[in-house]
């Protein structure tokens, strides 16, 4: 075996300081977070309307958030994974681009478009149909923030696969939409769930687009995000019970995307 060399171990010592200095960082912040969250807050908290509505109403519009990414998404993922032309390209540009976009920037950009005085809105609003600050601008917020996360990995996914396995089906007699429901599906099956779960967990953590579109409505458009940032004015307890909650489930939701990632590398 090599012994280091002075330079080696110095690099070494270096990246465990850089190291715990990171992790320090993240678990220091949601350590006193759980600390500071008294022994059952938890399940009291839930016995409050709002906080009870708030959860309710997240849980609903990101699991239907998440279903419409799916049901859109998975077409376009697989239209695009393996074409190399200029248009699919502009094409994934277009679609990556709500991932960098600042939040207010994007709940702005749905206004303008979705608004009473938007380009569409207009429209929708002189048919007696008004979207924005209301429960469907929150579906459509947390759709147009969340669902890259979700095309991507879809593409990565379909990419990935042998199209032998697509031909021999298609020569057997098997038609484009059967093959793709029934050889191609099934096999990125654990790379497409693994983009749905993160794909919830986003649309469930959603802010900075939701409350410029649909408003902090308690009961219409307060998700959990939004109420956590109300009751910090007035109800600190209601709000660490809220974000302990959110922790949770975004802990659970990191675990189970590396157990479906484990098992599709396998």
């Amino acid at each position: 075996m090599r012994r280091m060399t002075g330079q080696t171990r110095l690099l070494v010592a270096g990246a465990a300081v850089l190291t715990t200095a990171m992790l320090l960082l993240i678990i220091l912040p949601l350590a006193s977070l759980l600390l500071r969250a008294a022994p059952g807050l938890l399940t009291l908290s839930f016995s409050i309307g709002p906080v009870r509505d708030a959860l309710l109403l997240t849980l609903a519009t990101a699991t239907l958030a998440t279903v419409c990414a799916v049901v859109i998404g998975t077409p376009l993922a697989y239209g695009t994974a393996w074409n190399r032309s200029r248009a699919a390209s502009m094409i994934d540009t277009v679609i990556d681009l709500p991932l960098v976009l600042p939040p207010a920037v994007a709940g702005l950009a749905l206004l303008m478009a979705f608004g009473r005085r938007g380009v569409i809105g207009e429209y929708l609003h002189m048919a007696g149909v008004d979207i924005a600050f209301s429960t469907a601008a929150v579906v459509i917020a947390q759709i147009f923030v969340a669902s890259p996360l979700y095309i991507r990995q879809a593409r990565t996914s379909f990419a990935s696969l042998d199209p032998a396995f697509e031909q021999a089906a298609r020569t057997l007699g098997a038609t484009p939409l059967y093959t793709f429901l029934h050889i191609t599906v099934p096999m990125a099956g654990r790379g497409l769930l693994s983009g749905a779960v993160m794909t919830w967990a986003r649309a469930l953590g959603e802010f900075g687009a939701t409350i410029m579109f649909a408003g902090n409505l308690p009961g219409t458009t307060q998700t959990m995000p939004l109420a956590i940032y109300s009751m910090m004015q007035a109800d600190l307890d209601g709000a660490l019970a809220m974000a302990v909650l959110l922790v949770i489930l975004s802990g659970g939701v990191i675990m189970a995307v590396r157990t479906l990632t484990r098992g599709e590398r396998a």
